[in-house]
């Protein structure tokens, strides 16, 4: 075996040692972070559907082309299904072709929060509720101007408010 595939492989070994490890949900930041709304672990499978209960509490994510949120455009607001929190707004949404409602930016700057994420072995920036810490999706450095983000977010967690 050559130097550079031995090199490669203990590269790859470590990778998927540190992304099993970073995996375990004693590790995730909402173990040790607080958030102005907690409830138990039973209070949110009581409260939530099965589907969204995997999504924000067991940081799982949605079949993508599945919420009918994908096709909303009419002007209201996206908010927490968990806690009813403000995320987003359809002023920011934009149809990034990923099968997942996305947008340039929050409703505030508050809105939402982000930790880093190891689930594909590589980081990236975890999406969560500010209010309840629920798991919302991913942000990403490939959307539209202004902010050139794509905060790409499993449907499963937004309930949308249509503007009256």
């Amino acid at each position: 075996m050559n130097k550079t595939l031995i090199i490669f492989a203990f590269a790859l070994a470590l990778a998927v040692f540190l992304g099993l490890r970073f995996r375990k949900s004693g590790d995730r930041a909402e173990s040790v972070e607080t958030f102005p709304l907690t409830k138990t672990d039973a209070q949110w499978k009581e409260e939530l559907s099965p589907q969204a209960y995997q999504v924000l509490r067991q940081h799982s994510t949605e079949r993508p082309n599945t919420s009918p949120l994908n096709k909303v455009k009419e002007p209201g607001d996206f908010v927490c299904v968990g806690c009813g929190n403000l995320l987003f707004k359809t002023e920011h949404k934009f149809d990034s072709g990923t099968g997942w409602p996305s947008f340039y930016q929050p409703a505030t700057q508050d809105a939402v929060g982000s930790s880093t994420d190891y689930k594909l072995v590589y980081p990236r920036t975890e999406i969560h509720c500010a209010r309840c810490g629920g798991h919302l999706g991913h942000v990403f450095d490939d959307g539209p101007q202004p902010t050139g983000k794509r905060y790409c977010i499993n449907g499963v967690c937004l309930e949308f408010q249509p503007e009256e």
